[in-house]
């Protein structure tokens, strides 16, 4: 149980952290000029791996190039990780795009249209 609390507790922490960090100290403009959220941490247990599921509201071609940005500065990233967090080892850090609101919409559309033709009956 205390593994499992561990790790919430140092998602918790990277999560706000990574938020910080990736809306004031990254210059890339396509990753500035847009408001990126985080959704989701994922962490090993053994904590040498993170990954970081992004959520925006833009159209998913600028969403894989923010993430593509994200990964080619993840080592900066994680430098700026160790300067703000005290660890003994920061988690390899991988971004991803957070594809479950795109799911649910889908869901509540299919299940709306079940609705209108059960009404139309």
């Amino acid at each position: 149980m205390s593994q499992t609390r561990r790790i919430q507790r140092v998602s918790s922490l990277l999560k706000k952290e990574l938020s910080l960090i990736l809306n004031n100290d990254l210059d890339e403009p396509i990753i500035s000029d847009n408001f990126i959220s985080i959704s989701k941490i994922e962490i090993s247990p053994d904590l040498y791996y993170c990954k970081i599921y992004i959520t925006s509201a833009v159209e998913d071609e600028k969403k894989e190039k923010m993430v593509d940005n994200l990964n080619s500065l993840k080592s900066f990233i994680r430098h700026k990780l160790t300067q703000r967090v005290e660890m003994r080892r920061i988690p390899e850090l991988t971004f991803k795009i957070d594809r479950a609101l795109e799911k649910g919409l889908a869901v509540l559309k299919v299940l709306d249209k079940l609705r209108d033709q059960k009404n139309n009956l």
